[in-house]
């Protein structure tokens, strides 16, 4: 019965996202053309197929940067929090870190933050 009271909040919510869609398909002008529909790359033209290989470390690089960038989320509100939790909070955010730091050792050893 809690959960009641989410359903109007998530109809507003669909409501929303869909008739701002809706009002910007009518409100937007559209005059398709040549060059508006050619490819681009910060305003300069293209050179060659857009089917290239990337080296897997610029992804290996951000899967890292997120991972450290969620650890921020997650330590700020520990640290608002950290006199409720007590030892128990401590101990929990220590093994939090601890698994990360395994995590960035075995990336530094394989080689990953290496920028080629």
């Amino acid at each position: 019965m809690e959960y009641l009271f989410v359903l109007p909040i998530t109809l507003v919510a669909i409501l929303l996202v869909f008739g701002g869609l809706f009002a910007s398909r009518l409100v937007a002008p559209h005059h398709p053309g040549k060059i508006k529909n050619d490819t681009y790359e910060c305003g300069e033209k293209t050179i060659g197929s857009a089917r290239i290989q990337f080296n897997v470390g610029y992804y290996l690089f951000g899967l890292l940067f997120l991972v450290f960038d969620v650890e921020a989320a997650f330590l700020f509100p520990w640290a608002v929090v950290l006199r409720e939790f007590g030892y128990v909070g401590l101990i929990e955010i220590v093994l939090f870190v601890l698994v990360l730091m395994i995590g960035l050792i075995y990336a530094w050893r394989k080689g990953a933050l290496e920028w080629v």
